[in-house]
């Protein structure tokens, strides 16, 4: 069942909240062990907070747009009282002292609150390979990994466990899991939800999105978690508008698809599933073309550029972690030693690898050479995005180069791991909103029966438009298939 139907039946009178979380925990204690989608799950908590909906339908009260949904949150995004790791051993047993912005707004509307989702240590990787505590996989095979950093939402999701969970995404952690659990992911436009209380990686990069079974419900709680934020100068302010309630017709709808998209690097069954996704749209009045090589002339650098602001900014963010106000810590030596032992010791290899990429391009001697002309390129980057959308409504083409890969396979060469960002991060880098939505099963190849994403790319604040294509898209499609997630006795 949707998110939208839970909210609407409950909300109604029809569905009892408690019934629904009941069912989840079920899901999760026969689907959890497969796909290890979780960090932690406080079955009581969930509980109590469907009962407080519950007791909110009774009283005759409006509980709110995700009346009774049960919905899981990444664990680098605060719930007061809950785990807050980000995947690293540095943060193992700490505890938030207080709710994020998008936690607030999720429980106002009546959200159910339901376990927190694994992650790459600090959101830094794509197979969740890089989790502090385990792998999460892919629901479609367990072999396999369901992408990242958002990778125990986007399995969480893809395993039915939960309708909706919302993940981050920094140069493309939303979208790629998405496309390889084939479910939605959105990633809205950078300042239209608020970051406070998310764990920085990269402040001028890091937003929160939703991952859904559906376009649909990715919109319901985008409209939900969407808005200014007084305590994140970088929202936006102004009415915006709704999502869930945009129309969904394509006709007419100008869709670009950049040479750049379809780079040679990118599996040919994967963009085999792209054109056909592309040909639906066209079939349904939008007016699809082929933006010809040059038209986003530096998206090659875009790699280079997302790793080079990224790490910088991340260098920074991660200093607070030193063992002395939060989690763990060696305490041999003076403080230099205890500071360098609990860093050592508790970050893991992908971590300080950036940390030290980072503190690199920002040091005396370096800074103008490699930070100030990233920074550049990446405004080329923005402005060749923002000339295209003078032509075009949005921009399409496949969200990641390759599927679902193998659990080890990419672990020892970091540059190929940062290379399934080649097609999300152009769209970080400008702040674009940018979703990933199901366009069917790999044929053949390496990825043969595996989910591949078709990526919408729009103008700034108009996230609407994204998710309304996303939305119309789906109803194009038709019903996409969905995994066997069997039991882990099984």
């Amino acid at each position: 069942m949707s998110a939208a139907d839970i909210a609407s039946r409950v909300r109604a009178g029809e569905l009892d909240p408690i019934v629904v979380t009941e069912k989840a925990l079920a899901r999760f204690e026969e689907r959890n062990p497969v796909v290890h989608a979780y960090l932690d799950l406080d079955r009581e908590d969930a509980l109590q907070r469907a009962a407080a909906v519950s007791e909110r339908v009774s009283r005759g009260e409006d509980p709110g747009q995700l009346a009774g949904v049960p919905i899981s949150l990444k664990d680098n995004i605060a719930v007061a009282g809950a785990t807050l790791t980000a995947g690293s051993r540095i943060l193992q047993g700490y505890r938030s002292p207080y709710d994020a912005h998008v936690t607030e707004r999720l429980v106002a509307e009546g959200a159910v609150l339901f376990g927190r989702t694994n992650l790459d240590e600090f959101a830094m990787g794509a197979s969740t390979e890089n989790s502090g505590f385990a792998p999460s996989r892919n629901p479609w095979d367990r072999k396999r990994v369901p992408g990242g950093s958002s990778g125990g939402s986007a399995a969480a999701v893809g395993a039915g466990i939960v309708p909706v969970a919302l993940g981050s995404e920094t140069g493309g952690s939303i979208r790629q899991p998405a496309a390889l659990c084939g479910v939605t992911g959105f990633k809205p436009t950078y300042g239209s939800v608020s970051r406070r209380g998310l764990v920085a990686f990269g402040s001028s990069l890091d937003q929160i999105g939703p991952l859904a079974a559906t376009a649909e419900d990715a919109a319901l709680v985008f409209d939900v978690i969407t808005g200014h934020d007084p305590g994140d100068a970088t929202t936006t302010t102004g009415k915006r508008p709704s999502a869930f309630l945009a129309p969904t017709s394509v006709e007419g709808l100008r869709i670009g698809i950049p040479e750049e998209f379809l780079d040679p690097s990118v599996d040919p069954h994967i963009l085999a599933q792209v054109d056909q996704a592309t040909d639906l749209l066209s079939e349904a009045g939008a007016i699809t073309k082929v933006v010809p090589a040059g038209g986003l002339a530096h998206a090659n650098l875009s790699i280079p550029v997302y790793y080079l602001v990224s790490s910088s900014e991340a260098c920074s963010n991660l200093a607070r972690f030193d063992g002395m106000r939060y989690g763990p810590r060696h305490d041999d030596g003076d403080l230099l030693d205890a500071y360098l032992a609990t860093r050592a010791g508790h970050f893991g290899a992908e971590v300080q690898r950036r940390i030290l990429l980072g503190t690199f391009a920002l040091s005396a001697g370096y800074y103008d050479a490699w930070y100030k002309k990233a920074l550049q390129v990446r405004r080329l980057v923005s402005d060749e995005f923002t000339t295209l959308f003078k032509e075009y409504d949005l921009l399409a083409g496949p969200t990641s180069p390759v599927g679902a890969f193998k659990l080890g396979e990419r672990t020892d060469d970091p540059y190929a791991m940062y290379l399934c960002d080649l097609l999300t991060a152009p769209a970080c880098l400008g702040g674009f909103p940018s979703v990933s939505v199901p366009c069917g099963l790999a044929r053949k190849g390496p990825y043969k029966g595996l989910p591949v994403g078709l990526q919408l790319v729009g103008r700034p604040g108009e996230d609407h438009v994204v998710l309304a294509a996303a939305r119309a898209f789906e109803a194009i499609r038709g019903e996409p298939e969905r995994p066997v997630v069997y039991s882990a006795a099984e």
